[in-house]
């Protein structure tokens, strides 16, 4: 029914959960994105027959949500910066009544990672978006809430930088490498209407990996936030450069109950899983099986992933605190190294860290999905935010 003016009626006589989870895949199916110029893409009219309305309307809350990812993530980076990235935010945050601060410039010089990759692209450069989410009549109390942070990775477009992506074919979908901040401001979109009893922050690190004069090289050294310093070894492993700021910020300043990253980070994760699963990281097994148990029932499945401290060594550096690629081991890893230097940053705190490199995009219009960012991470966060309240 995608591009297509068809009236759809469905009659459901299932569970809240089944209603709910039914109508946000018939809406998924039905999403068309495009710049074209002449007729618009026609509607279609999705007619749900329930007596539990309730459900139906919830899953047109998460639906939306799930078309403002999307629409980001689809949009060319031509238009889509970083600054763009903070006035969509904006535009978010001031009709849903959400607390939003960006950062730029000068504000940034504590944000090593972030700047080390978005100086490569000085027009508009970086920004740091932080959207709070309070429920109606506890901002008095929210400190008694459970707090979730949720840190996105926000590359507008991945050249690679001086380690210039190849085969080149590979940079086409890199306007789809800031899927985890759009996941994320979708996620807090649909909070205010939700009203789950939480406390949610979301940090969207965005920034465009560019190749210009002022692009990091290899062999640099940065300070990240907190003052661990990394030598740069791959320009083109920059996601975990710009989370690793997120999370620091999050451990010094917001005091997180949980704190997660969500990322397309590495093409590892999809060579060991492909597309149907997203790599989970956390030490917190019973969360971890709470989170799996999530991700079966909101469709968004995600696997267990082992942080093999084996594999720590490869992180070692002889120049700084740590080189952030990995380069001192051959453990065909990646996606665990990635996490490893992650981990760093975290300090004590319930950490999770999602790896969507393969969820994150279809390659093909199939089933719910249209070709291109899936939106993966807003149903299974919504799902677990609100299995808290």
């Amino acid at each position: 029914m995608r591009g297509k003016a068809i009236e759809l009626i469905s009659l459901v006589c299932q569970s809240r959960a089944e209603i709910r989870a039914h109508g946000v895949s018939i809406l998924l199916g039905a999403y068309t994105w495009n710049l074209k110029t002449g007729k618009p893409a026609e509607i279609a009219t999705i007619a749900i027959a329930t007596k539990d309305g309730a459900s139906v309307s919830e899953a047109g809350v998460i639906a939306r949500a799930l078309y403002t990812a999307r629409d980001l993530i689809h949009t060319p980076a031509n238009i889509k910066n970083p600054l763009w990235m903070a006035q969509e935010a904006k535009k978010i945050a001031e009709e849903k009544g959400l607390s939003i601060s960006v950062l730029a410039g000068k504000d940034l010089s504590q944000f090593g990672g972030l700047r080390a990759v978005g100086n490569s692209s000085p027009k508009p450069g970086p920004r740091f978006i932080e959207i709070t989410y309070i429920p109606k009549g506890k901002a008095r109390s929210a400190a008694a809430l459970p707090h979730v942070v949720i840190v996105g990775k926000g590359i507008t477009f991945d050249t690679g930088g001086i380690s210039l992506k190849r085969p080149y074919e590979f940079m086409t979908a890199m306007k789809s490498d800031m899927a985890g901040a759009a996941a994320a401001l979708a996620t807090i979109s649909a909070l205010p209407d939700l009203q789950p009893q939480v406390k949610v922050t979301v940090l969207m690190m965005c920034a465009e990996n560019s190749l210009s004069g002022t692009s990091q090289r290899p062999s640099d050294v940065i300070t990240q936030y907190g003052g661990t310093t990394v030598e740069i070894i791959n320009t083109d492993a920059e996601g975990r450069l710009v989370l690793a700021d997120g999370l620091a910020y999050a451990v010094e300043n917001l005091d997180p109950d949980y704190l997660f990253d969500i990322a397309t980070l590495t093409g590892s994760a999809t060579l060991g899983l492909g597309r149907q699963y997203a790599a989970l990281y956390t030490r917190d097994e019973k969360l971890a099986k709470e989170l799996v148990s999530i991700g079966e029932s909101s469709g968004e499945r995600v696997w267990h992933m082992p942080l093999i401290d084996d594999y720590r060594d490869s992180l070692e550096s002889d120049v700084a605190d740590l080189n952030h690629a990995a380069d001192k081991g051959d453990y065909s890893a990646g996606s665990v190294t990635a996490a490893l230097y992650l981990e760093h940053f975290v300090g004590e705190s319930r950490w999770v860290h999602l790896d969507i490199a393969g969820t994150g995009r279809s390659e093909t219009d199939s089933g719910e999905n249209a070709k291109g960012g899936t939106g993966f991470g807003v149903r299974f966060f919504i799902d677990w935010i609100l299995s808290l309240s």
